[in-house]
């Protein structure tokens, strides 16, 4: 699944995302250019919340 995330505008943040959803037990492949996460191996309500807990504001793409 595929998320846009606007407030997603760093390496550092792209980090963060993809330590947390490894975290979680998936896999993220951040788009730092497009605003666009997608990540694999969790539910969509799951990654979506992983995404809220590290600080940012996932909305599905």
């Amino acid at each position: 699944m595929k998320f846009r995330v606007m407030d997603m505008t760093c390496n550092h943040c792209t980090a963060t995302i993809e330590q947390a959803v490894a975290k979680a037990g998936g896999t993220a492949r951040p788009d730092l250019s497009l605003h666009l996460v997608e990540i694999e191996g969790l539910a969509p309500g799951r990654a979506e919340q992983v995404i809220r807990d590290a600080g940012y504001t996932p909305e599905p793409a």
